[in-house]
């Protein structure tokens, strides 16, 4: 077995979970879900079917991870936090075939005793205040605090603020990366960059 469990995990049959992850006390991994490499599950957590884990995903205590939800690379649960996965739940009407899709894009956090409603897509390094309430889509790098969530900036990779100049750039503090805001949009440019020097380099 490549990955450590607690032994008071329980492990489902048809699962699978890739090397170096963690698996902590009470937490529960049901079947026919996929967790990647250097996971990190906290303890008292739910993986339900058919859910789909990037590697190097953390997910801290007290956290139910529905079917539905989908989380790429690098994405950050905080605890307690909630996901839906049906819009209008009744306990006398059966929707098992009515579960919406939520992904939560690659390096994404999402703050303590936040609510994600069903339905909506996280963008990549977006970062979700605690105690927040989505109730609609997020953009990538989007701060977002408050219930119903607003946005109220944007941050970098590392979580930092952005605060961007007349010409629409902004500098990360801490790694020297430059981002540029341009039509409600924000984009890493030394990544776009990279991108291009690596393309070049191929002719």
């Amino acid at each position: 077995m490549e990955y450590f469990a607690h032994p008071t995990a329980v492990i489902d049959d048809n699962v699978q979970i890739g090397k170096n992850t963690k698996i902590w006390h009470f937490s529960h991994i049901m079947s026919h879900c996929v967790i990647g490499e250097d996971c990190n599950i906290g303890q008292n957590v739910v993986v339900s079917p058919q859910v789909v884990l990037g590697r190097n995903v953390k997910i801290q205590n007290n956290v139910s991870v529905y079917t539905g939800v989908i989380c790429e690379d690098d994405v950050f649960l905080g605890p307690s936090m909630v996901f839906t996965n049906v819009i209008n739940p009744r306990s006398h009407v059966s929707r098992k075939d009515e579960h919406r899709q939520t992904k939560v894009c690659k390096g994404a956090s999402i703050g303590a005793n936040a609510t994600i409603v069903c339905g909506n897509e996280i963008g990549q390094y977006a970062l979700i205040g605690a105690g927040s309430v989505i109730t609609k889509p997020v953009k990538p790098y989007a701060l977002v605090v408050g219930n119903p969530a607003r946005q109220i900036g944007w941050v970098s990779e590392y979580g930092h603020r952005l605060n961007f100049d007349e010409r629409g750039v902004a500098i990360c503090p801490e790694t020297k990366q430059k981002y540029k805001l341009e039509n409600g949009n924000v984009i890493n440019i030394n990544y776009i960059l990279s991108k291009f020097e690596h393309l070049t380099s191929n002719f």
